[in-house]
């Protein structure tokens, strides 16, 4: 029997706030509900954005909430080789090329669904005179299609949606799309439950899995958390960090907005009886199918 293995990659660069939490608690209750361990990986990659003791902060903050993980964390800022290796992999067997397009001659194609889609401008060798800057993964997998746990059927048709994608960026950093895949491959996670907001890189991230021979774990997107203006909750909306005088009463609205229905005296209990609750309780099925969800809402669910 396979072991199922889940897990939380927070990104350090500033404390925890509620839509962080929420993302925190149903990975880690996906995996434990299900025997499974639920790993942490710090995803400080871009250095420039991270703050210094972020991480350690990050730690602290789930363990007051109860939220403890399983075994090491992976810190993706010591896996520059292994993401270096596998971009040369990559290039030597002909599924990525070196780009010298600028991000506005990248950008001069037709739109997609995440922006332009890059025109192919070096997809058969470097005009001559220019410069590597980037490297790129061939999109030539037609349609890609994933189950997703929660939102159901996702595709995308990776050539007409999104195109050529960088897998290693002009700073010689590797690209997000590529580092997730390899960490989760590293770690052995078989289940990835996110925020519905990365919905849309799942097709990548298979393709990603697909050009090196990998089996893709199962995803599952929840709804992301925004504000009453509609913005997604995070550092640069002016997210509040959490406050963890009083974590069961943010678990137990995470777990309403969540579509639990946890009792109103849930939060009541100690933070080790609300987590070992929403572990027991925990239907996957009955998180709302939806991209994104108010905070105001936890009011008027919970105890339903």
């Amino acid at each position: 029997m396979i072991q199922i293995v889940g897990r939380y990659a927070p990104s350090p660069t500033g404390p925890l706030h509620f839509g962080s939490l929420i993302a925190a608690l149903a990975s880690f209750c996906h995996a434990r509900s299900q025997g499974g361990r639920w790993l942490l990986r710090i995803d400080d990659l871009d250095a420039p954005r991270v703050v210094p003791g972020a991480d350690r902060a990050i730690i602290d903050t789930l363990a007051a909430f109860g939220l403890t993980h399983d075994g090491p964390i992976l810190y993706q800022s010591q896996r520059h080789a292994a993401y270096a290796a596998t971009v040369a992999r990559l290039r030597n067997a002909s599924l990525a090329f070196d780009c010298a397009c600028s991000r506005r001659e990248a950008q001069s194609g037709p739109a997609g669904l995440e922006g332009p889609i890059y025109p192919g401008t070096c997809r058969d060798g470097i005009p001559e005179g220019r410069c590597a800057r980037s490297v790129r993964l061939r999109a030539d997998a037609g349609v890609v299609a994933v189950a997703d746990r929660i939102q159901g059927r996702y595709a995308q048709n990776l050539a007409a949606d999104i195109g050529d994608f960088v897998i290693r960026r002009a700073d010689g950093v590797a690209a997000y799309q590529l580092a997730t895949v390899l960490d989760d491959a590293e770690q052995g996670i078989t289940e990835v439950i996110r925020g519905a907001d990365l919905l849309s890189s799942t097709p990548r991230q298979i393709w990603i899995h697909r050009c090196l021979d990998l089996c893709p774990p199962a995803y599952g997107h929840i709804p992301v958390i925004v504000d009453a203006a509609g913005e997604k909750l995070g550092k640069s909306t002016g997210a509040l960090a959490l406050d963890s005088v009083r974590p069961q009463e943010q678990l137990v609205q995470c777990l309403s907005l969540l579509g639990q229905g946890p009792p109103a005296a849930l939060a009541a209990r100690s933070v080790g009886g609300v987590i070992d609750w929403a572990v027991d309780h925990w239907d996957a099925d009955r998180v709302p199918r939806r991209r994104t969800c108010r905070r105001a809402n936890a009011a008027t669910a919970a105890g339903n």
